[in-house]
């Protein structure tokens, strides 16, 4: 027999920002690690390049903004998931209180980054 109405899971939105989270911090972080704490510092790029000027210029502006935000967030979500998913793996069944646990501390960091931002 179907059952014609099924309960709708949340875990979509989860995944889809774990995944999110997941290639920012596989791709985007390596590059920002990279830039700013080897190359800058080695000389490699000038560091008037990236003076307290500049750099809250960027952050200010719409894109600097979002790339600030994303930097901050995504890999938390993506952490946050696999915290979660990682309790249930060790056989530590927190139940919906360790996924509110876990959502809403990567939710708090996300409100956090944009209240920063807008701050600066």
């Amino acid at each position: 027999m179907v059952n014609l109405h099924p309960k709708r899971s949340d875990e979509p939105v989860w995944w889809s920002l774990f995944g999110a989270g997941g290639t920012w911090f596989a791709m985007i972080t390596p590059v920002t690690v990279l830039v700013l704490g080897i190359l800058v510092p080695l000389g490699v790029i000038s560091p008037e390049a990236m003076t307290y000027d500049r750099a809250a210029d960027f952050a200010t502006s719409f894109i600097g903004a979002l790339f600030v935000i994303a930097t901050l967030s995504l890999p938390m979500w993506h952490a946050m998931h696999r915290v979660h998913h990682g309790m249930h793996d060790l056989k530590i069944h927190a139940g919906v209180v360790g996924k509110v646990v876990c959502y809403a501390l990567a939710f708090l960091i996300t409100a956090l980054s944009i209240i920063f931002v807008f701050m600066i």
